[in-house]
């Protein structure tokens, strides 16, 4: 059962990189964009992290967090943030609590074997720690623009 779009989100607290806790409740106030990830220093997610940090300052002007998700450990998350010099957190979901919230856990083909992994999907949060936007089986390309004319709109509006 996955959250839908103006349910409150259920809150959790996940191990995130910076030696942090993420807890989504203490986010209030804040909108929150919360993109899973298939694995760390991949192509494809490498590319996705980038321009979420590249686009960073004009989601903070927009009121705007932004966590990144995936399955991998804290130190190859760590290792991953510090390479790609990203300036905000991300979270290693290993018992993939953050992920069933989400219901980004999906059966996928890769050289002909399926295999249980991280659908890339993102999620933009309102102030109020409800569900205002979801974007699955997200093409890197022009996604984060997506996201951030999303989020620009959900605070201007509020």
């Amino acid at each position: 059962m996955s959250v839908e779009i103006g349910q409150l989100v259920a809150d959790f607290s996940a191990p995130a990189t910076g030696d942090t806790t993420v807890t989504l409740s203490e986010l209030r106030g804040k909108q929150v964009v919360v993109y899973f990830y298939p694995k760390a220093s991949t192509p494809g997610c490498t590319t996705e992290g980038g321009d979420f940090r590249d686009h960073k300052a004009a989601f903070d002007a927009a009121n705007t967090v932004i966590l990144g998700v995936s399955r991998d450990g804290l130190r190859a998350q760590e290792n991953f943030k510090a390479k790609q010099d990203f300036n905000f957190e991300l979270i290693s979901d290993k018992d993939e609590n953050v992920c069933t919230i989400f219901d980004v856990i999906k059966l996928k083909k890769m050289y002909g074997k399926e295999h249980l992994g991280i659908e890339r999907s993102t999620f933009l949060i309102d102030k109020e720690g409800k569900l205002a936007k979801e974007w699955r089986g997200v093409k890197v390309t022009g996604h984060v623009e997506e996201v951030l004319a999303a989020a620009e709109q959900l605070d201007a509006a509020s």
